[in-house]
């Protein structure tokens, strides 16, 4: 499956860019990399205690669900990643939106502000999957919304480092080397930030890789 590239600007190693005029939205753009981790595991600890404490479920549904949530988030981030952070913007509309949701951090992928969703929209966000999940699952949501919140604030530990630090001498190395490549090569292939399985499945990893398959 192929995709073609979005019209991203160039990257630059340095700087930042301001999006919005209003001091306090301008802000909102922008996170400590600590502060989403922070909440997310919280929120998914929490919901685990619940799970054990206040419902019916087995143990070991509870793990299970707790890892169906995590590898179904990863599905999530390859799909969000390839289809929303990289539509092609087709209008002026959906140029602006790609832009403020993905393509400053394209520009800009060495501002740490910006390595990670605001914490109002993401809770925002994890409350509608909250909802979603509870209508389809019940009670089984308080085991697999915890693994859905974990594979993200893996998602944002992962992706933060990979931009922050140089890559380490061990099988890590390989999630570095697949995000210079989407970052500084071709932004049309390997979306997989986490884990590189969606790529593999989906045949978005580089061609030389494909050819090894």
């Amino acid at each position: 499956m192929e995709t073609r590239n979005s019209p991203l600007a160039k990257p630059k190693n340095t700087g930042t860019k301001k999006i919005f005029d209003n001091p306090i939205l301008e802000q909102l753009t922008r996170t400590h990399i600590s502060i989403p981790i922070t909440i997310f595991v919280t929120i998914a600890l929490a919901l685990l205690y619940y799970a054990i404490v206040h419902t019916s479920l087995p143990s070991l549904a509870i793990v299970i669900l707790f890892f169906g949530g995590w590898f179904f988030f990863s599905l999530l981030e390859y799909i969000a990643h390839r289809f929303l952070f990289h539509m092609q913007p087709t209008t002026v509309w959906k140029q602006r939106i790609q832009y403020h949701m993905h393509g400053v951090h394209h520009e800009y992928p060495k501002d740490k502000d910006r390595l990670a969703m605001p914490p109002p929209l993401s809770m925002a966000l994890a409350g509608v999957f909250f909802i979603l999940f509870y209508v389809l699952l019940d009670t089984k949501v308080f085991g697999f919304l915890p693994g859905f919140l974990a594979g993200y604030a893996a998602y944002l530990f992962v992706h933060y480092i990979v931009h922050a630090y140089p890559p380490p001498n061990n099988f890590f190395k390989q999630l570095w080397i697949n995000h210079a490549i989407h970052h500084y090569k071709d932004s049309s292939i390997v979306f997989g930030v986490s884990s590189p399985l969606w790529d593999y499945i989906f045949n978005t990893l580089p061609r030389n890789k494909r050819s090894r398959q």
